[in-house]
């Protein structure tokens, strides 16, 4: 009896479309697409909303709805050719520069103080508030940090060459940008660069000292300078009684109380013409809980956590400690500074000025903030290279002969994890 032909017999895939199928798995690998998609994603709300809230004041103050947007757009295009060449390059050569970029910043912060112009009370940027040095520093501190903090090891355990140290850089760059005066970019810097610290191995005795410190120049701040105490009295004032909030924090609530679940429509926010201050940078998330409702909400909360997420994982997985620590500092930063502004529009903080990082209005935060996800990517595709499986030279050319029947070789991994996995 003649046998049944066997069409469902297992073939082994032809040669150019295994290379193909490898080489699109190692692409995969080096891009680290869920963190490419997050940030494209808020990228577009940012957009999205920046044109909701300033296409009046575009119109009246232009004559056309759409000039301030366009300028989000230049920025947003900057911001892209700055995060693809950060990211092809190697992450590694940023640590031989980071002395020299920490000294051309505190040279800027410095001349900042020296000559520019004060706008509402504050020295803040150059050239008509297009380069702000503050924005740069938050990035450029975190890669000095990793720097040091990966060159130093174990011995930041020592008093004399960890906190002091320590204490002594984060003070100069936190003190000049406290003189401009600017405390919510300087309370984010110490933040990340804490977080670091502990991160690279202090131990609990100096996060003690820092923490007791930090609550000491806080209280100090507060007493000294005027709106920061006025704002600390107005948040302890609202625990109690959320009318007695600042005129700000009260609009926003209201912001939020109009946009309910899901919103009074896109671009349809009545706090934003003239209620809520600052609506296109400092506000702009009360704005999107009025017009998306708590769902939009929900939604971008939801994207800084998948940023988070990608961010840690990203530094758990470097090759070296330097990287490990660059990393883990980026990702801290953005997410810290998307925190403290959901929660100061949400009335949870004491009022601060900080932007929502890849939504807020503002060419030097965006791009800032765009470079450090370059940084990430390169972190993600060196990692990546190193630890791709990797075959012997001769293999193609013997799958492309079509012998399957000799044995492929080990796999060679690449260098271990980052100190601290």
């Amino acid at each position: 009896m003649a046998t049944m032909p066997q069409f469902f017999e297992d073939k082994a895939p032809p040669p150019d479309s295994a290379r193909i199928a490898e080489r699109k798995k190692l692409f995969r690998a080096r891009i680290d697409l869920y963190l490419v998609l997050v940030v494209g994603i808020l990228l577009a709300i940012g957009l999205m909303m920046v044109f909701s809230t300033t296409f009046d004041w575009s119109y009246q103050t232009y004559g056309d709805p759409s000039v301030i947007f366009m300028r989000q757009v230049r920025s947003m295009g900057l911001g892209v050719v700055v995060m693809l060449l950060l990211a092809l390059i190697d992450y590694r050569v940023w640590k031989k520069f980071a002395l020299w970029m920490m000294l051309v910043v505190i040279a800027l912060l410095v001349t900042l103080l020296m000559t520019a112009p004060e706008v509402f009370g504050a020295q803040r940027a150059f050239v008509n508030g297009s380069l702000q040095p503050g924005e740069v520093a938050q990035l450029v501190t975190i890669i000095y940090m990793a720097a040091w903090l990966s060159a130093k090891q174990s011995k930041i355990r020592r008093i004399s060459y960890g906190l002091i140290p320590f204490s002594i850089l984060i003070g100069s760059v936190g003190g000049l940008i406290v003189l401009q005066p600017d405390l919510s970019t300087a309370s984010l810097i110490l933040i990340t660069a804490v977080t670091m610290f502990f991160l690279a191995g202090a131990d609990l005795l100096q996060m003690g000292v820092i923490g007791l410190v930090m609550g000491t120049i806080g209280y100090l701040f507060a007493r000294q300078i005027s709106y920061a105490g006025s704002r600390l009295a107005s948040y302890l004032a609202s625990t109690t009684d959320l009318t007695k909030a600042s005129y700000h924090v009260q609009q926003a609530v209201i912001a939020f109380l109009n946009g309910g679940l899901t919103g009074v429509g896109l671009g349809e926010s009545y706090q934003k013409f003239g209620f809520l201050p600052a609506p296109h940078t400092d506000s702009i998330f009360a704005v999107l809980a009025e017009e998306l409702g708590l769902l939009g909400c929900i939604l971008v909360a939801g994207l800084f956590v998948v940023l988070a997420v990608r961010g840690y994982r990203i530094a758990r997985g470097a090759p070296d400690s330097f990287g490990a620590l660059l990393a883990a500092g980026i990702t801290t930063w953005i997410v810290v500074e998307a925190l403290l502004n959901i929660a100061v529009m949400t009335a949870v903080l004491p009022f601060s000025g900080v932007p929502l990082p890849f939504i807020s209005f503002g060419g030097s935060a965006l791009v800032t903030s765009m470079a450090g996800v370059g940084l990430l990517l390169s972190v993600s595709r060196v990692t990546a290279r190193e630890s791709v499986p990797e075959r012997r030279t001769h293999a193609d050319s013997d799958l492309s002969r079509g012998d399957r029947g000799r044995s492929v070789p080990r796999v060679r991994r690449g260098r271990g994890a980052a100190a601290g996995r």
